[in-house]
């Protein structure tokens, strides 16, 4: 049986809003700040980090900027969600479809830890684990929760040759950024949109 768009849709934002948050929820119930579990050895890690602002560990200062970020993407999520849901009643194509599901999706995961993390969880130290629904409360309050980060791949960890004009002597790694799912769904579908996007709009009037 053939799934509508539509279904396919909301199924795939179930899909990585579900494995995105119950994969931070564990991560902030078992590990502290700077931890790491390995993946693939030294080139890949789970590696446990905070942040306050966008995506990839990226900051932006202070409250204000905090509530200004969350802001943004609130009215993000709803000019894509009426964006989804015109492309659905065109019958866009599924691939566009999915691939504008997936940035959705990754914005509202982080929207949803900027939004409630603080009021949810105590705080993660270096030391101590995070706990869920404390009986003290949360480490802050609405709109102010941290952003969740845990992949972390540094494919090249090394240093720059004395001889280099840039850094010499300095370490140097890629893929130094640490994301997590949400992230991976806005870059993953903003990338197929780009390689992809003359067949995507095709049939779009």
């Amino acid at each position: 049986m053939r799934i509508s768009p539509g279904k396919s849709a909301i199924l795939f934002i179930l899909l990585i809003l579900i494995a995105d948050q119950a994969l931070k929820i564990w991560i902030k119930t078992t590990m502290v700040i700077g931890q790491e579990i390995p993946l693939l050895g030294q080139y890949g890690m789970l590696h446990f980090i905070e942040n306050n602002g966008m995506a990839f560990g990226m900051e932006i200062g202070g409250r204000t900027g905090k509530v200004l970020l969350s802001l943004f993407r609130m009215i993000a999520i709803a000019a894509i969600s009426w964006y989804l849901v015109t492309l659905i009643r065109k019958n866009a194509s599924t691939a566009l479809i999915l691939a504008i599901s997936a940035i959705l999706a990754g914005a509202a995961g982080n929207l949803i830890d900027s939004a409630f993390y603080g009021m949810i969880f105590s705080e993660s130290t270096f030391t101590k684990v995070a706990v869920l629904f404390p009986p003290e409360g949360g480490y802050s309050s609405f709109l102010h929760g941290k952003v969740v980060d845990m992949f972390y791949f540094p494919i090249i960890n090394t240093t720059w040759p004395d001889w280099s004009p840039i850094k010499p002597g300095q370490q140097f790694i890629f893929f130094r950024p640490v994301f997590n799912i949400s992230d991976a769904a806005i870059t993953c579908g903003v990338f197929s949109i780009l390689l992809f996007q003359k067949k995507m709009f095709r049939n779009l009037s």
